[in-house]
């Protein structure tokens, strides 16, 4: 049986691993790691097709250890533990060459198969390299990951796709039996969305689905043969991206009937509902915020509740918090504002806080300065009093801006009676 294009590319050393120069670059963050062959369990934390199995062999090649893997999808406590059983009678740690245990999928597993890797994580019978789609930090038990270094792996960017593009139609055997033109690449890049192993199953497909020795790729034959042969190139599951991003903004686009269909989508491929409602959390925020902040706190509910009773209950409980966001008002004006306000910081640095704002906590701080001046809210009428809390650099800088709804309106008419002109509403 012939391997996928994606498998038969993989690297052999890490001169051809592409991306992630923060990690493997000549001053990437694994580089001492490498050199010394001092190896701490590690989680990989990224995208689907960035490179995080294949970073894994790599380095166990590179630092010679032996190399056992398994997906959380289909093993269980009893295939960890034979591991793990392996390396023990193997001399572990005590070889110099205890063996690296890769775990794809670690999000997936429940806490009591995380609960099977501490004892042998942490007496060093194996070194574990996890790998997850999914902020560990919600994913991964704290017992595990605080044994554990976590990095961040990106998408990959378009000049390090375009190499793999390059070097699969140059040095792959089978493709090289065919004359490939790539005329074009921006609908394989842009399908891809940073992940190589789809970009590189949607090449094989496009050119084996072709007759003929001689085949040009164009973005057209590449968008045509995405469309009617996706399920071909998404065996991993990866369309599920694609999905929740459609699903969420459906919710955005206030039509509940798309938004139950996603719903749906997902719940029949399999997805995880915490994934699921960790979605809608964010999107009451981002989407909805104080347009009805109600949306948050229901959002929050559904998420503690979907957790609790799991498949199939939580079905109803998911729809009926994607209808109520998808029918709610929506505004952006929160997360605008943060990110306005980050903007801010990291042009003007670290302001000096006004001395009125100051906290004096000792005499010194007093004889200082600190707090002088300050006008206490409650004392005034209205428990409003014009005082400025921004660094004087910033003063009467505008970083919120209401959306257009009632409630925001209600904002932005309380926030002009009370600063009048000082920030222009």
């Amino acid at each position: 049986m012939i391997a996928p294009l994606a498998e038969r590319m993989r690297p052999h050393t890490i001169e051809e691993y592409a991306g992630q120069q923060h990690l493997v670059g000549a001053q990437g963050a694994l580089r001492p790691i490498l050199k010394t062959g001092q190896l701490p369990s590690l989680i990989f934390w990224g995208p689907p097709g960035t490179g995080k199995t294949t970073l894994a062999m790599l380095m166990s090649k590179i630092i010679d250890r032996p190399f056992y893997s398994l997906s959380a999808i289909n093993s269980g406590v009893k295939e960890v533990r034979d591991i793990i059983e392996k390396a023990k009678n193997s001399g572990g740690l005590f070889t110099q060459k205890g063996p690296l245990l890769f775990i794809d999928e670690i999000h997936r597993f429940s806490k009591s198969q995380q609960d099977s890797l501490l004892g042998a994580v942490e007496k060093g019978f194996v070194t574990l390299i996890g790998a997850t789609t999914e902020n560990p930090s919600f994913e991964v038990i704290k017992a595990l990951l605080s044994r554990c270094q976590v990095y961040t792996l990106k998408p990959l960017l378009k000049e390090d796709l375009q190499e793999l593009l390059k070097r699969a139609l140059e040095k792959d055997e089978i493709l090289k039996q065919k004359k490939v033109t790539l005329v074009e690449d921006q609908a394989l890049l842009k399908l891809s969305g940073g992940d190589a192993r789809k970009m590189l199953s949607l090449l094989e497909l496009v050119v084996m689905s072709q007759e003929g020795k001689e085949i040009d790729i164009t973005d057209e034959i590449v968008l045509e043969k995405a469309q009617t042969k996706t399920v071909l190139f998404d065996k991993n599951g990866d369309q599920h991206y694609d999905i929740i991003s459609a699903f969420i903004k459906s919710i955005r686009g206030s039509d509940p009937n798309a938004a139950v269909y996603w719903l749906a989508r997902l719940i029949e491929g399999g997805e995880d509902v915490k994934f699921i409602a960790r979605r809608l959390l964010i999107l009451a925020s981002e989407d909805i915020g104080n347009a009805n902040p109600t949306a948050l706190v229901l959002a929050n509910n559904t998420f503690q509740a979907v957790t609790a009773i799991g498949y199939p209950e939580a079905r109803i409980i998911l729809s009926q918090c994607v209808i109520y966001l998808a029918t709610s008002p929506k505004s952006n004006a929160s997360y605008l504002a943060i990110s306005k306000a980050q903007e801010i910081v990291n042009e003007h640095g670290s302001l000096q806080v006004p001395l009125p704002l100051r906290n004096a906590a000792s005499s010194l701080m007093k004889d200082l300065d600190y707090g002088k001046g300050y006008q206490y809210a409650h004392d005034y009428n209205l428990n409003f009093v014009n005082q400025e809390f921004l660094p004087e650099e910033l003063s009467n800088t505008r970083i919120f801006e209401p959306g257009q709804n009632s409630k925001e309106n209600a904002i932005r008419s309380f926030l002009k009676e009370r600063w009048e002109d000082k920030y222009g509403y």
